[in-house]
């Protein structure tokens, strides 16, 4: 369930006087998603998605999302696209907290990706990175490298009744990360959040990304790190191992587009550790942090523990390729 901002009648005629939409027929929560509040709004044959900005999203980010989700639109990569006021903003108020409508991408995620489809998702990633080149905006990752320390300090030992000496595995794995970590690759500006749940297909076919709440300037090869850490393992006996042909098919397809240098494939390893080191921390600190009876779903840490443990087992890019 995240619908944590109710809203009624009211609300919706307040829409309808500040935007040329039309008449808004018909509106629903989404359950899916545990950082905003979501709901369809239904006008005549179209669709579109109210957001209600949540605690997460900082609201200084916000002309940032909104301005790089109009741009990708503009450069033909598939996203929501949002809407402006009759004002020209694309940001209002309601329930005294920050909004946004945004176009609705037809379809729905897919559980589990094959490795065809990583193949096309691998060839979209470059696309929206290739697009994303042109468009002149700056927004610093607040979830990098450097804010992994301050984030594990807030994790107490209590975690260990998780998994046996995990503080000590992610304090050890954090001072490995930080020594290898590079100082120069191809930057620019990621998703950074691509799990399966923000890629929409429709009739089979990729159709789209969404959620660009975490999106930011970093080294494009992160991200494609976390494509692989999100996408391409399997869960085989309660164990999560890496499917070799989804990872190859996604570098692949990501390589038809932007080859990738031998800077970004020596530190491949790095980037696939440090990316399962930091979804590991938040999920840990969730899981202590989160209240019992807390409507948000949390996300189980021990995934991450395993995949983390898997990348320490190998290091060369060949390791993730067929």
């Amino acid at each position: 369930m995240a619908v944590f901002t109710k809203i009624g009648n009211q609300d919706i005629t307040n829409i309808e006087k500040n935007f040329n939409l039309g008449k808004i027929k018909k509106f629903s929560g989404i359950k899916k998603g545990i950082e905003n509040t979501n709901y369809i709004l239904k006008i005549k044959n179209q669709k579109y998605i109210l957001t209600i900005f949540e605690k997460r999203v900082e609201t200084r980010d916000l002309p940032f999302f909104m301005q790089l989700m109009s741009n990708l639109s503009r450069l033909k990569v598939k996203c929501p696209n949002p809407v402006k006021s009759k004002n020209g903003k694309f940001i209002f108020k309601i329930k005294n907290k920050k909004a946004c409508i945004v176009s609705f991408l037809e379809g729905k995620d897919k559980k589990e990706l094959n490795s065809k489809d990583c193949y096309i998702v691998g060839k979209h990633v470059a696309k929206l990175h290739q697009a994303s080149k042109k468009i002149k905006l700056y927004r610093k990752n607040s979830l990098s490298v450097k804010s992994w320390p301050s984030l594990l300090s807030r994790i107490n030992v209590k975690i260990d009744k998780l998994s046996n000496g995990l503080k000590n595995l992610m304090k050890f794995e954090l001072l490995q990360i930080k020594k290898t970590w590079p100082k120069n690759l191809p930057k620019g500006i990621i998703h950074c959040d691509l799990f399966a749940d923000n890629i929409i297909f429709y009739k089979k076919k990729f159709h789209g990304f969404i959620d660009f709440y975490f999106s930011c300037n970093d080294y494009l090869s992160y991200e494609l790190a976390t494509c692989v850490n999100a996408l391409c393992f399997v869960k085989k006996k309660n164990k999560y191992i890496l499917d070799k042909k989804k990872s190859s098919n996604f570098l692949k397809g990501y390589e038809s587009i932007r080859k990738l240098t031998s800077s970004e494939k020596r530190h491949f390893n790095t980037m696939c550790r440090g990316s399962a080191l930091r979804y590991l921390l938040t999920r840990a600190y969730d899981y202590l942090n989160t209240p019992k009876n807390a409507i948000i779903k949390i996300k189980d840490p021990k995934e991450y523990v395993q995949k983390l443990n898997y990348h320490r087992l190998i290091n060369s890019y060949k390791n993730y390729i067929n």
